[in-house]
């Protein structure tokens, strides 16, 4: 079990709960153009409870089983962000992929930095892995600041990397080197 962080003195860091789903279709609706951009083409139900549900559901069977790490920035009641850790692999490789997003009304408060840098340190210290990958559009300049500001250097940019707001996006990847012990160590 990964224990709650705070990020500031207003909002912390914990793993997301059943309970979350209508805060997420909330965060999702008010955000819904901002990260339209940024975000594959979401049906109707995404920005439901229901459709929070499914996703918080999904998520959680898969992290009981130790392939991804769903956190939720939470202020009092509210979500206003969202972190997670997924295609966690064991083994020699020591890897995972991370994605994230901040609710349009909290946008500049350094919440995205703050939770990648808690991430990065869970991920070296509790789940003992070696490196963390991510990946922005190559016009994504704010996430790109992000990535570069926690430790993450560019390792390549992927052309038609991945299908974003209705089409095959490049992207550049970068990468997080955590530590240089052995495996799981």
């Amino acid at each position: 079990m990964i224990d709650p962080r705070p990020l500031t003195p207003d909002v912390q860091l914990r793993i997301a709960t059943l309970d979350d789903a209508p805060a997420l279709a909330d965060a999702q609706t008010l955000s819904r153009e901002h990260l339209r951009r940024w975000e594959p083409v979401r049906t109707e139900h995404w920005f439901t409870t229901a459709g929070q549900l499914e996703r918080l559901t999904y998520q959680l069977e898969r992290y009981k089983n130790g392939l991804v790490v769903p956190w939720v920035l939470v202020e009092g009641d509210r979500v206003v962000g969202a972190i997670t850790l997924s295609d966690l692999v064991p083994g020699p490789f020591r890897s995972a992929s991370l994605g994230y997003w901040v609710s349009v009304d909290s946008i500049g408060r350094g919440l995205a930095t703050r939770a990648v840098e808690a991430v990065a340190e869970i991920a070296d210290t509790e789940l003992k892995l070696h490196r963390i990958e991510a990946s922005t559009l190559t016009g994504n300049a704010a996430s790109q600041r992000v990535l570069e500001r926690t430790g993450f250097r560019q390792i390549g940019m992927a052309p038609t990397y991945l299908h974003i707001d209705g089409y095959w996006q490049d992207c550049n990847l970068y990468q997080r080197i955590l530590n240089d012990r052995e495996p799981g160590a």
